[in-house]
């Protein structure tokens, strides 16, 4: 198994809580692969990195999918203006519905 190209390995690792180690990147067009490890912790997979990563996007997708589709900051201030807050509770509400948190 490979790490996958579009994983960023140093986040991944952090994730894993291994940053305190140091290590060395194969410095080819993706996908890379560590080619040196040094420090107190093992060295991860490949495997435990592509999950790292995963779980990293799928922990942050609800909130990238709610900012698309939440009003403008413009939008949301005039909708509590003309409609108060349960008016605006319930247009957020809806959005939040759509995308709730893992």
């Amino acid at each position: 198994m490979a790490i996958n190209s579009d994983v960023d390995i140093y986040l991944a690792v952090d994730k894993l809580g291994k940053s305190n180690n140091k290590f060395r990147l194969t410095q080819s067009c993706p996908p890379h692969s560590i080619i040196e490890w040094s420090g107190p912790d093992a060295q991860p997979t490949d495997a435990e990195i592509n999950t790292a990563w995963t779980n990293w996007e799928n922990q942050d997708e609800y909130k990238i999918k709610r900012g698309d589709e939440y009003p403008s900051i413009t939008d949301q201030l005039d909708d509590l203006y003309h409609n108060g807050i349960d008016g605006w509770k319930t247009t957020i509400k809806a959005t939040k519905d759509k995308y709730p948190k893992p």
